[in-house]
């Protein structure tokens, strides 16, 4: 066995050992361990966090109060997780939903101070910031706009770096059914921005 082999080997039995700790973690969290649900918050919370930061369009404030309603939600049904999926996969679900139901709630308006528009790093002008902030918010706009199946997994896949296997694992399809659920994602975004950009 050669030494990439060998790297290899021991990456797939990392992988497995991680993986089995997880199970065990989970179900002693099931049964009510607060130490075990105290690992897996340490375990999968930056990740959680960083995706809806990401989602939230850097509103920190907003992203951890989402974060932490994620994981209000995940306690209150970890019964229900069977460990087929990753930990992290199964949050990164909870926590585009809860997203979702945020985005969707009616009385969304949110107020800007005087002060919430300073830029604090002089070298890029306003105008290209404002440029850069347009361009993404209306990236965002047109993702969230995309049909669910192809919304969930361009968000999870960009804004929550679940890798493509897990995905296919969760919505019970191949790895090249996500492929091509991307392609067809990346049209339809390109084709939005174009339009975007026309009117």
């Amino acid at each position: 066995m050669g030494h990439a082999e060998e790297a290899e080997a021991v990456r797939e039995l990392g992988g497995v050992i991680f993986e089995f700790g997880e199970t065990r973690l989970v179900n002693a969290a099931k049964l009510g361990d607060r130490d075990a649900a105290e690992q897996l918050v340490e375990r999968t919370y930056s990740a959680v966090y960083a995706a809806l930061y990401r989602m939230c369009h850097g509103d920190a404030e907003l992203a951890a109060d989402l974060t932490q309603d994620t994981y209000r939600k995940a306690w209150e049904s970890l019964a229900g997780f069977d460990c087929r999926s990753k930990l992290s996969t199964w949050l990164y679900r909870i926590a585009y939903t809860t997203f979702l139901n945020h985005v969707r709630r009616p009385d969304r308006s949110v107020e800007l101070d005087e002060g919430s528009m300073e830029v604090n790093d002089p070298a890029p002008s306003i105008e290209e910031t404002i440029g850069r902030n347009e361009e993404s918010s209306l990236l965002r706009e047109a993702v969230l706009s995309l049909p669910e199946d192809l919304r969930y997994t361009v968000t999870a896949h960009f804004w929550g770096d679940v890798p493509i296997p897990e995905i296919a694992r969760q919505e019970k399809i191949t790895a090249v059914a996500i492929r091509k659920r991307l392609r067809k994602a990346f049209m339809l975004l390109e084709a939005a921005m174009m339009e975007t950009t026309k009117s």
